[in-house]
């Protein structure tokens, strides 16, 4: 049975079977070092003219050993190793695999060589110790996640439908044609807004998601059109509910996984929007004291945002009046401005329930309070300047499942990417995702987006014209 190299220190004297890859190889003649690697870590195996197949070993081959876990003479100790006390004596060896010379080295950090030619060999790339250390971290963070949620607040985990249907959110949607229903489309879901508030009417309480998301935005800095949230919401509670839990969640998870880090201020500090802006000139201040520590997190908390935001004339639809959402057209106003939304009054002057979590200069999440009931929903896209029938075209189910007792409830979405990266010290979210796209939006590895045959767009009705 094979054994995980981590388990080296803890096994000497013992013959045991390991698997793994030829990190380094090291031929002094008669002996042949190798390093193996496997997921767990690495050791130093000596091979004797007893095999000499050893000779054949070459950088990335997959192997099989047995091997005698032995003590390293004082003098070749590696004290900055976990297994540098002590080494394999090989007794068998299996190659199980051999390996083309790799076009990317897997044995640095990765940052010298270009993005392109890493992701186009991602598989590789995910070999080097940083990409793997990553991975694991970003595991431990979702696993942590789900351990506080479910098992100390009673949250439910539901998986939501990834073939939705298209609405005005934000962003543009990705369409999905429709075989069977011809010149119909759905659309991937830029969110599960709209599915974790139904999930409110229909009496769950306490859900969570860890959510991929869709956005056919144009390619701009850390984008990914698909990333992933943790998402959540929650019913019979105010803003002070969501963010308290929240806050709780974020300090319990780095003082337990990242006990290294120091975070500046507890609880985290609550700025306006308006005093962001004024003093910081955003509404996503880095409030570090030391912006070259490292291991120093800031966080805080933004509040009181505008609802409405002016549309740019020049830029809008034509149905739409003069009003767009800042954030989320499903937001409530804050209490005191209800009467305004509902009159469709004062609309510069309401402000949202939104809050926003803010992380070292970067928005690591945010969600509101909703509107639960359906004139306050309808409202909103009155002011944005929809018609009847839009409403209801668009959101008629929304209107409708809010009539039906749906109870007070809100939420907030995580951006898990940005935030494993912030805490890994990466500089972008694509050094914490698997398989990511490169910052135009296009993946090398698989070579898509790609053209498709003419007999599937035949078979969806579709025909490209080109331009």
């Amino acid at each position: 049975m094979r054994t995980p190299i981590s388990e080296v220190k803890n096994s000497e004297g013992k013959e045991l079977e390991f698997s793994g890859w030829v990190h380094a190889r090291r031929d002094h003649g008669k002996i042949i070092f190798i390093d193996l690697r496997d997921r767990s870590g690495l050791v130093q195996v000596v091979f004797t003219p007893s095999i000499p197949e050893a000779k054949d070993l070459r950088l990335e081959y997959a192997i099989k050993i047995t091997g005698l876990v032995k003590a390293r003479p004082a003098s070749m100790v590696s004290a900055e190793q976990p297994n540098g006390a002590f080494e394999l004596e090989a007794k068998t060896l299996e190659i199980l695999n051999a390996s083309l010379a790799t076009p990317i080295s897997v044995d640095t950090d990765g940052m010298e060589i270009d993005e392109e030619v890493r992701m186009k060999y991602r598989y590789l790339d995910l070999r080097r110790e940083r990409l793997k250390n990553n991975l694991l971290a970003r595991n431990k963070v979702i696993k942590f996640v789900r351990d506080f949620l479910i098992d100390k607040n009673e949250f439910v985990e539901v998986e939501t439908p990834i073939l939705t249907k298209s609405t005005p959110e934000g962003a543009r949607d990705y369409l999905v044609p429709s075989r069977i229903y011809p010149g119909k489309f759905y659309a991937l879901p830029q969110s599960p807004q709209q599915y974790k508030q139904l999930l409110m009417v229909a009496g769950l309480e306490k859900y969570f998601q860890i959510a991929r998301c869709f956005r056919d935005e144009d390619t701009r800095g850390d984008r990914q059109p698909e990333f992933t949230q943790l998402d959540l919401e929650m019913s019979f509670v105010e803003r002070e509910d969501v963010i308290a839990l929240n806050e709780a969640l974020l300090i319990e998870l780095i003082e337990k996984l990242y006990p290294e880090k120091k975070i500046q201020e507890k609880p985290f500090p609550r700025l306006t929007y308006k005093e962001a802006t004024e003093k910081y000139g955003i509404d996503r201040p880095d409030l570090r004291t030391d912006k070259n520590d490292p291991n120093l997190l800031a966080f805080c908390w933004i509040i009181d945002f505008p609802f409405f935001e002016k549309v740019d004339a020049a830029h809008s639809e034509a149905s739409v009046k003069e009003w767009t959402f800042t954030h989320n057209p499903f937001s409530a106003p804050k209490p005191e401005f209800m009467e305004d939304l509902l009159a469709e009054k004062n609309i510069g002057d309401i402000l949202t329930t939104q809050y926003d979590v803010v992380l070292n200069g970067l928005e690591i999440g945010g969600g509101s309070i909703r509107n639960h009931k359906p004139e306050a929903l309808k409202a909103v896209f009155k002011i944005m300047g929809f018609e009847d029938a839009r409403i209801e075209s668009n959101f008629g189910h929304m209107l409708q499942a809010l009539s039906f007792g749906a109870p007070p409830h809100g939420g907030i979405a995580w951006g898990l990417d940005r935030l494993v990266s912030l805490l890994q010290n990466e500089p972008n979210i694509r050094e914490v995702i698997a398989f990511p796209k490169t910052g135009d939006g296009r993946d090398p590895m698989m070579d898509s987006p790609s053209t498709v045959d003419e007999k599937q767009l035949k078979e969806l009705g579709i025909k490209i014209e080109k331009k």
